[in-house]
């Protein structure tokens, strides 16, 4: 898998603009990735809810849990869906509006210095093999064009937002993900 110099999306990767990113502050080194998990509706996996939430097309009248947050302006970097396919939404030098409050050795906000991926998943289930794969190559990749994002710089989204957030949840296996990665 590789990252194309000039567009800064994955190669071979289907790609869905999110309206909900803009530019880094100037000079801000990409060192983190996040990783997150996400299903819509909760608990529900396939479909097309989650690019819909990213492109801001979320229609509230489909699930009631949809009524609660059709308006919410959030995206990541990309996400990797449970048959490992995976949709970009943010060129990787553009800041994604995934980690909203947060911290990471002791610097706040996130969102100007991360990469965000999520996984479709729940905090309780286990992810399937093909998503491991495929986060792997994404971190792989990125770590070619970030080489600041080393190994103990791929954190969860509870990690950054402890207490606020739970993601990846109990059933992301951290050690399954560095056996993989080069």
């Amino acid at each position: 898998m590789q990252i194309d110099p000039a567009t800064h999306l994955l190669a071979d990767t289907e790609y869905i603009p999110s309206p909900n990113m803009d530019d880094r502050p100037d000079n801000t080194e990409v060192d983190l990735l996040v990783i997150h998990s996400i299903s819509l509706p909760p608990g529900e996996y396939g479909g097309t809810w989650i690019e819909q939430l990213f492109s801001n097309s979320l229609p509230a009248d489909a699930h009631p849990y949809f009524e609660e947050i059709h308006n919410h302006q959030v995206s990541a970097h990309a996400l990797i869906k449970r048959n490992g396919s995976i949709v970009q939404f943010v060129p990787f030098n553009k800041r994604a509006w995934h980690a909203g409050e947060s911290c990471y050795q002791g610097r706040e906000k996130c969102n100007d210095f991360s990469i965000g991926i999520e996984l479709e998943g729940t905090d309780n289930d286990i992810f399937e093999d093909a998503q491991y794969d495929a986060l792997a190559k994404i971190i792989n990749a990125l770590r070619e064009q970030y080489p600041a994002i080393t190994g103990d710089h791929v954190m969860g989204h509870s990690d950054i937002a402890p207490g606020r957030k739970t993601d990846p949840g109990s059933g992301f296996d951290w050690n399954r993900l560095k056996a993989l990665l080069t």
